[in-house]
């Protein structure tokens, strides 16, 4: 009698990649990660606050009225008071309607000295129009407060460079998938760290490569539209910008009183669309013309778009309904990188899964450092520059956020923010890692509370009748308690009877 033999069991897919091919993979894995990681750490961490923009714009203007319908008497109104203040040389006035999630009119005019602009329902122009910490905050994430296009340059590259670790780290990894609930705890400190740095990984790998992948796009937008240019239009980039935007009008500088919006308003479609943003080029002069985008209410990609000369005749118009499924990517790109659809629940979603990315960062080279130490090759001085730059930023950024309140200038806020980092790099010379890791989490929750309190000493924090003003607050509270809640703990346990005992 013959035994019968079971059919050997196959593999996974994963299973099947060579070790040599792994080895190698995870070799530039780590190399990959190590070369980036601490600007890939400083953009995941301030694209998770960045998420609330539109919340932080509010905690700024809290003093500010909240207005959440605007007629277009009030739109003219407020758009001619902007241009009279905003001085001479106004090319473009950039008109924000007000929304559910934003409540405010909002004007930005580009003049010889570039101005922001806050009005009420009326139109009346109003204080309370500095958003330092909102725009700290978005630039560095999107450029660095480098240069524009020199800084969306680079974060671009960073993004190319996540989305190059993470395809990297699961190659590199065979059984990622198979051991994804798979948590060594109670054990190693860097077991424990890697686990969760690979768990982390697998969890929310969805998102972590739509947001490497469309921020690599966004930032490297201006690359893209220059090789199509010189591919297609013998270097002319305004006609790949024409694909997507209306042309602007035939340029005619002679003056002319201030661009009339209300016939314009008059003009466009009553067909249950929203208009949000109003776009307005050489308001002052005869060839003005004005863009009107409207968003309608069962899209999440893309607006409806009506653009008029000065005698309020429609020179281009596009439905957002007869784009393809191309235009539809491109009009979602920034709604889905930063979260910007579905509301608060989707804000507080990005920002955990933010965070998350953010600690995978820092995590990976923390995994690295640590098996050097366990391998008798050590790095104090790495891990020194480690910690102060993984403790350093959340301090510099809070101390951003106390700068903007009190004196409500980006450039004061920039200036601060260099000042702390720097600060927290000179002290690696002198101090371990764990130290610094301590005073930055001080340091940072201490700069949350401050935060809250110069917000309600100087902003009308205290007497704000928008809640997110209160909502934002009590998350900085909460936040900088949270942090410092380590040091009260032990405080109390050294101070009682039972301790000294």
């Amino acid at each position: 009698m013959t035994a019968t033999s079971k059919p050997a069991k196959k593999k996974d897919l994963m299973s099947r990649i060579p070790a040599g091919f792994v080895r190698a993979v995870l070799r530039g894995h780590s190399s990959l990660g190590l070369a980036f990681a601490a600007l890939i750490y400083l953009i995941c961490l301030s694209g998770s606050i960045a998420v609330f923009a539109h919340e932080f714009q509010r905690w700024e203007s809290a003093a500010a009225p909240q207005v959440t319908s605007v007629t277009p008497d009030a739109v003219q109104t407020a758009f001619e008071g902007a241009i009279a203040a905003g001085g001479k040389g106004v090319e473009h006035v950039y008109i924000t309607l007000p929304t559910s999630d934003f409540p405010r009119l909002l004007l930005y005019v580009d003049a010889a000295e570039d101005r922001e602009f806050l009005a009420d329902a009326t139109g009346k122009l109003v204080p309370g129009k500095e958003f330092a910490w909102t725009e700290f905050v978005t630039r560095l994430h999107i450029n660095l407060h480098l240069p524009r296009t020199w800084g969306g340059f680079l974060v671009g590259l960073i993004g190319v460079a996540l989305l190059s670790s993470l395809i990297s780290g699961v190659l590199a990894h065979p059984r990622i998938f198979r051991d994804a609930f798979h948590l060594r705890l109670g054990g190693s400190k860097r077991l424990q760290e890697a686990d969760l740095h690979n768990r982390l990984g697998v969890w929310a790998l969805p998102f972590h490569i739509i947001i490497s992948l469309t921020g690599a796009f966004l930032g490297l937008t201006t690359i893209i539209v220059g090789v199509l240019g010189m591919a297609m239009f013998n270097g002319d980039v305004g006609k790949v910008y024409a694909l997507f935007i209306p042309e602007p009008p035939v340029d005619d500088p002679r003056p002319a009183p201030v661009l009339d919006l209300r016939p314009m308003y008059a003009k466009l479609p009553q067909d249950g669309g929203r208009l949000t943003y109003i776009f307005t080029e050489h308001p002052t002069e005869m060839g003005g013309a004005a863009l009107f985008n409207v968003e309608q209410p069962d899209r999440m990609a893309g607006v409806d778009s009506y653009a008029f000369r000065r005698d309020a005749t429609i020179y281009n118009q596009g439905k957002a309904a007869d784009n393809n499924l191309g235009e539809d990517l491109l009009g979602g790109m920034s709604q889905l990188h930063f979260g910007w659809f579905g509301g608060g629940i989707v804000k507080i979603v990005y920002f955990a899964l933010g965070l998350g990315l953010t600690y995978l960062a820092a995590s990976g080279v923390n995994i690295w450092l640590a098996r050097r130490r366990d391998k008798g090759r050590p790095a104090p001085g790495w891990e020194r520059a480690w910690g102060a730059t993984v403790w350093g930023q959340p301090a510099a950024i809070a101390g951003a956020a106390v700068a903007s309140v009190a004196i409500g200038e980006t450039a004061v806020a920039i200036a601060t923010w260099a000042a702390l980092s720097v600060i927290f790099w000179l002290l690696a010379f002198h101090f371990d890692s764990a130290w610094l890791g301590r005073a930055g989490r001080v340091a940072t929750g201490a700069l949350m509370l401050l935060a809250v309190a110069v917000h309600l000493a100087l902003r009308g924090g205290a007497t704000s009748a928008d809640p997110v003003a209160w909502i934002v607050n009590a998350g900085f509270l909460i936040g900088g308690l949270a942090l410092l809640a380590p040091d009260f703990r032990r405080k109390a346990v050294t101070a009682s009877p039972a301790a000294i005992a």
